[in-house]
């Protein structure tokens, strides 16, 4: 039964990442899919974080800043890379300990490429529609040796935002000492009309005295670049890079656009969790299974403020619920000797917009740590949790689109789940139940105030207080 649930586990991880991802994908512009692409050991994850500091391409964009919550998973035939989610369909080879291998990879990914979004758009935009960021469907082949690795990916729009396609043909080269990585990179883009001119050209309802109607039509992009991370400690990772794409001459003669050559810089860090036993392939390795009811909180009820217990009223102004499954595997227990376990969670939650609007459905992806270390916990165990990762909503939740008005909202939003629960067992003295638990949390989605991209800028979300009962099966 436990290896059933287990395959059923993978294969809905498998459906539904392509799903969380099906609103949101890394380009030859500002691409960090080098810089990110650090864990290759089977089983491996990690979070942390990019900032991204390039120029914009659009006249009187000035400088672009933008936060990208990282959150890293390398499966047997699955991973997750920041804005980039996908399926291995050849992995041979391991590339940190022999740097010979192929791989062939089915994925999609988040093109961060568009106008400036909200109070940003310079005036050379006015009156344009807005130039959004796609969804991408690629297929990408590494051919990897001791004298670097050799790529090329062909992807197109699937998200029915520019309908264009992409071919890029790169070479990157691993140089290593010490704690210090050092990757530097050179990649083309041949980039075809349709996308071309929907980020870069002008229509002819567009057109105004200064700005024609301009269509660049096909072109190659060229960049080039240096990554690096720094191994800080076993776990801690420091990300960092440069960039500078060359603009094909069709594209830097437009109207709309300033320059030709466009530099970029890129620092974060990310902690790597691998080299851990995986614990969710094991025979009896337990289905985490929770289910959930909440209600939404005040506009002012802010998370930081529910936590530490000084607000925790819910909404009587037009109050609106939820009620959720969420499905969940371990992946590492007792890190590095700590009471401390992580965990990888997936999560349906129906939001009950009470006639405010329609009802939707929440999807919710996240790894979880779990502390245990409680003085008490041997007479009765008592977990604190929190979750982190994304969640992509059917259609923006009411208290979101109200407390938003007139501001920019977004299907995709950062999640947290932040929780804390006793064993029932241990309550009512049951060992049946031992492994059975009744907590509280909060449901969070949040744009980062309003600092990343991938996120739409926004700057806001949701809290829902809840509580819930989970088990292990």
């Amino acid at each position: 039964m436990k290896k059933i649930l287990s395959r059923r586990f993978a294969v809905c991880a498998a459906a539904l990442m392509p799903a969380l991802f099906a609103v949101t994908s890394a380009h030859a512009i500002g691409g960090v899919e080098p810089l990110v692409d650090i864990l290759n050991a089977p089983g491996s994850a990690g979070m942390g974080f990019v900032t991204r500091v390039e120029t914009s391409p659009y006249v009187g964009g000035g400088t672009r800043y933008d936060l990208l919550p990282v959150y890293l998973y390398e499966g047997d035939r699955l991973f997750l890379h920041a804005n980039r989610a996908g399926i291995k369909l050849i992995n041979e080879g391991d590339r940190i300990k022999t740097g010979i291998g192929q791989r062939l990879d089915l994925f999609v990914e988040q093109r961060l490429e568009g106008h400036p979004i909200g109070d940003n758009l310079p005036p050379s935009l006015a009156g344009m529609a807005p130039r959004d960021s796609g969804l991408d469907l690629g297929l990408s082949y590494r051919y990897s040796q001791r004298w670097g690795t050799l790529q090329a990916e062909l992807v197109r729009d699937v998200g029915n935002t520019s309908r264009g396609s992409e071919a890029r043909f790169g070479y990157s080269y691993d140089w290593r000492s010490g704690a210090l990585l050092l990757r530097p990179t050179i990649s083309v883009s041949l980039r075809d009309a349709k996308l071309n001119n929907y980020y870069y050209g002008v229509t002819a309802a567009e057109a105004i005295g200064g700005r024609p109607a301009y269509a660049p039509g096909s072109g190659v992009n060229t960049q080039i670049g240096l990554y690096a991370s720094y191994d800080i400690s076993q776990r801690w990772r420091l990300l960092g890079g440069v960039s500078a794409t060359y603009l094909d001459k069709t594209i830097q003669n437009s109207p709309i656009v300033q320059k030709r050559v466009l530099p970029a810089v890129y620092i974060g860090a990310a902690y790597d969790f691998g080299g851990h036993k995986r614990e969710w392939a094991e025979e009896d390795s337990p289905t985490y299974v929770k289910v959930l009811y909440g209600k939404a909180t005040e506009p002012s009820c802010h998370l930081a403020r529910i936590i530490t217990a000084r607000c925790l009223s819910t909404a009587s102004t037009n109050p609106t619920y939820i009620s959720g499954i969420q499905v969940g595997k371990p992946f590492i227990n007792n890190l590095n000797g700590w009471p401390l376990d992580i965990s990888g969670h997936i999560g349906l939650t129906h939001h009950d917009d009470r006639g405010l609007q329609s009802n939707g459905v929440q999807l919710d992806a996240f790894m979880k740590a779990t502390y245990t270390g409680f003085p008490w916990s041997d007479k009765v165990k008592t977990r604190l949790g929190l979750g982190v990762g994304l969640s992509l909503a059917q259609r923006v939740p009411y208290t979101e689109v109200s407390s938003q008005a007139g501001k920019t909202t977004s299907r995709l939003l950062n999640y947290l789940d932040p929780t804390i629960d006793i064993s029932l067992g241990d309550l009512i003295g049951s060992r049946a139940l031992k492994n059975t638990y009744i907590g509280f949390g909060v449901s969070h989605r949040s744009g980062i105030f309003g600092a990343s991209r991938l996120l739409g800028n926004v700057n806001g979300g949701s809290n829902y207080i809840y509580t819930y009962l989970e088990t292990a099966l």
